[in-house]
């Protein structure tokens, strides 16, 4: 059974084109996102051209109330199988130059939203014995000196938190995935005032380019999809040396560096 999807952030950008390519695989759509009319020009579209079900349910999910309408329908509803959580924001100013309540709401839809979400929906999947997570993070969780670091902290988070999701879902029939977009062609980086023109076009991924290589990678079952990525081995590598770490950090003997000799 092709259980339904609910997908954030899927008025525009990477969040739309999930939507495009789960419908044509035979998924019925839930929609989230703000802009109500860019929703239904897209449900429309999906509809008349897949023959799928799709929904549409504008909120914000900064606000607790429109958060709380989306949770109770991802915990009601035993029809939805996936939850992709792509709904996040970004910006590329310093630290010290942003605004602390912009942070605030960054933390809040990057980091609160996607974990009430996933809290939502999960347990229900682990009940039926089936479902699938897709969380949207980004290449600076890796590197989250790249760009500010608030922004960078939250997609850290979202890494991190998938990862750990994995270890304790992989034997419940849950599959999820964390997705790690480089720079791509969104109004992502307009709506952070930088738009995508002012970057080198050599580092820019196409969106499509983007969701078409981390739906194999899912297909797959890859834990982490890094669609840009060329020499994969470097991600296992650090992978590798990241998991090599286990059973070294915590001792009740302090390290012979700080011994004095």
């Amino acid at each position: 059974m092709t259980r339904t999807a609910l997908i954030t952030g899927a008025s525009t950008g990477i969040g739309a084109l999930y939507a495009e390519h789960l419908a044509r695989r035979g998924h019925d759509l839930i929609l989230v996102a703000r802009n109500r009319e860019r929703l239904n020009q897209l449900a429309s579209r999906l509809s008349s051209q897949t023959g799928r079900s799709v929904e549409v349910l504008p909120a914000d999910l900064a606000d607790s109330q429109d958060l709380a309408r989306i949770e109770t329908r991802l915990r009601e509803d035993a029809s939805i199988g996936l939850l992709v959580n792509n709904a996040g924001i970004g910006t590329h100013t310093a630290l010290l130059e942003s605004d602390v309540e912009q942070m605030t709401r960054m933390i809040a839809l990057n980091i609160t939203a996607l974990t009430r979400l996933t809290y939502a929906a999960v347990p229900g999947f682990v009940e039926r014995g089936e479902g699938a997570l897709i969380n949207i993070s980004s290449v600076v969780s890796l590197l989250p000196e790249l760009l500010n670091g608030v922004y960078g902290g939250s997609k850290a988070y979202v890494t991190a938190f998938t990862q750990s999701l994995h270890k304790e879902l992989a034997d419940k029939g849950v599959q999820v995935q964390a997705v790690l977009p480089g720079a791509t062609a969104t109004d992502f980086w307009s709506i952070g005032g930088l738009p995508v023109e002012n970057l080198d076009p050599a580092i820019v991924m196409t969106a499509q380019d983007l969701v078409e290589a981390a739906l194999a990678d899912f297909d797959a079952k890859r834990l982490i999809s890094i669609p840009s990525l060329h020499e994969i081995e470097r991600f296992e590598a650090f992978e590798a040396s990241r998991q090599a770490l286990n059973g070294h950090l915590s001792n009740q003997q302090l390290a012979p560096r700080y011994r004095q000799g």
